[in-house]
């Protein structure tokens, strides 16, 4: 159930940040990277400069992403694209709470977990580490006492390795893990994302797949309610001040949503071909998007084309 008071009748459109950034009401910006900060390859045009002017009107910012990977790693892929680093307070991806809460296992859930699992990751993009875990990563099935998924390309095996397999080869996997009933931990919900404008199924895939089976799935990520509390907590507040700020109606706004917290879509991110849109900074019709926004029940507060001043 959406709050009514994050629920707009209608969305503002803005043509940039600076009108909303500087009434000051806005104290903490939840900034998701991939589709608002950059591309995958290279930043937005705008996008470093937004930064810093918000950053000037004394606002604190903390990227909430749905990668897979630990947020040191987002951190340096931040400052390898030209972000000066130092403009937030850190980052929350579902990667590290995935890690974090296997590690310490103080949730019951997790706690009941058992130690060895198949392993999804990648390969192209580099395989996920698992040190520190105490996990034992088994490649049959009747071995395994859950599902990790980081990736969509590789299997990965005890030493550490990533045998490449197709979403097929997965898939299959899946469904024998579904008859054994066991659980599975997405480490990224996304269920595709921008990559220097293509679209790259993500894990989020093959978890709604594995739950469509009958199978268990623990959601790491945005839209969930876990990421954007360690956020929260990250930057010593609360729903009040944050606006989340994403590319994705279902993982960045409806999860903004769930949170009561207002939020901002991008519209030239994920859903750029849904609305018709063929270019940086162009401006999408009104009536498309909130079509979309219906369709996937999820509703900003504000839609802008891109994260520009």
């Amino acid at each position: 159930m959406i709050p009514k008071s994050v629920q707009p009748l209608q969305f503002q459109t803005l043509s940039g940040l600076r009108q909303l950034a500087e009434t000051h009401r806005d104290k903490v910006w939840l900034l998701d990277q991939f589709g608002v900060l950059h591309d995958g390859k290279q930043p937005y045009p705008g996008a470093i400069s937004t930064l810093e002017n918000i950053a000037k009107t004394g606002g604190k910012m903390v990227i909430i992403s749905n990668s897979s990977r630990r947020s040191s790693v987002t951190i340096e892929k931040v400052k390898s694209l030209g972000f000066d680093a130092s403009l937030f307070l850190g980052a929350i991806t579902s990667g590290e709470l995935t890690h974090q809460y296997l590690q310490r296992r103080d949730d019951p859930w997790f706690a009941s977990l058992g130690r060895s699992c198949i392993h999804f990751t990648w390969s192209g993009r580099g395989a996920i580490s698992l040190e520190g875990l105490d996990l034992q990563v088994v490649e049959n099935v009747e071995e395994a006492e859950f599902i990790l998924a980081h990736g969509t390309e590789a299997l990965g095996d005890a030493n550490g390795n990533a045998r490449s397999m197709n979403l097929e080869g997965l898939e299959k996997i899946l469904e024998l893990c579904a008859a054994k009933r066991i659980p599975m931990v997405v480490a990224n919900p996304d269920y595709v994302t921008v990559e220097a404008r293509d679209l790259r199924v993500m894990p989020g895939t093959l978890a709604d797949k594995y739950e469509k089976l009958g199978g268990e799935v623990k959601w790491m990520g945005k839209p969930h309610e876990i990421i954007y509390n360690s956020a929260m907590a990250m930057a010593g507040t609360d729903v009040s001040d944050c606006i989340a700020v994403g590319d994705s109606l279902h993982h960045d706004i409806k999860g903004a949503n769930a949170a009561g917290i207002q939020s901002i879509l991008i519209t030239g991110g994920i859903h750029a071909t849904e609305l018709g849109l063929h270019g940086f900074g162009e401006v999408a019709d009104s009536s498309s998007v909130q079509s979309l926004t219906a369709k996937y029940n999820a509703f900003p507060s504000y839609v802008l084309p891109a994260f520009t001043w």
